[in-house]
């Protein structure tokens, strides 16, 4: 045997030994087609089962959830200065917007000057022009929250197209010729 003769020889030989050792890698990783089968159906199996109690467990919790329809997120400012007497007035336009099924009014508010004394005039209108309106009385210096049922909106009869709902500081409720009211997060609650 030449030198080319035994370079071919060890070639074949090697060439066939690395191929074999691949093949029994691939064999040894992979699993018979059944297997594979039964190893996906039992993860999507085990994957169904999972979701399907979270789901039911999801619904359980939140059967008796509130439903919330935010009007206003952001921080509204009410700058009023009754050096020439006026009100001063935060208006969001509801657009027919049917608020029948709801029961509360939330939000929040507070005053910048911790020495005046503020009521805070809330008032809807309908499509009628029907208006009814509540009064907060002595509004804090912190945020705190109000919640005012619907039903105390006495003179408002059809709540299902709303035009206007208002917040306003008028000169008579305040102690102060001038200052600032903050509302936020302004929402119904079912």
């Amino acid at each position: 045997m030449d030198k080319k003769e035994i370079y071919d020889h060890l070639a074949n030989i090697y060439l066939d030994a690395s191929s074999k050792s691949s093949k029994k890698k691939r064999k040894s990783k992979a699993y018979p087609k059944p297997v594979r089968n039964l190893i996906l159906v039992g993860f999507l199996l085990v994957l169904g089962l999972g979701s399907g109690i979270a789901y039911s467990n999801f619904n359980y919790r939140n059967h008796d959830a509130q439903i919330t329809l935010f009007l206003f997120q952001d921080t509204a400012k009410l700058n009023f200065n009754f050096d020439p007497a006026k009100k001063e007035t935060f208006s969001l336009e509801l657009k027919q917007l049917n608020l029948s099924k709801y029961r509360t009014l939330a939000f929040a508010v507070r005053k910048v000057n911790p020495k005046d004394t503020i009521a805070l005039k809330v008032e809807f209108i309908n499509r009628f022009n029907e208006k009814s309106e509540v009064y907060l009385k002595d509004i804090p210096g912190k945020w705190a929250s109000y919640e005012i049922g619907l039903g105390r909106f006495a003179k408002i009869n059809d709540w299902d197209q709303m035009k206007v709902l208002s917040f306003s500081v008028e000169e008579w409720n305040a102690k102060e010729k001038s200052g600032i009211v903050y509302i936020d997060n302004i929402k119904v609650i079912r």
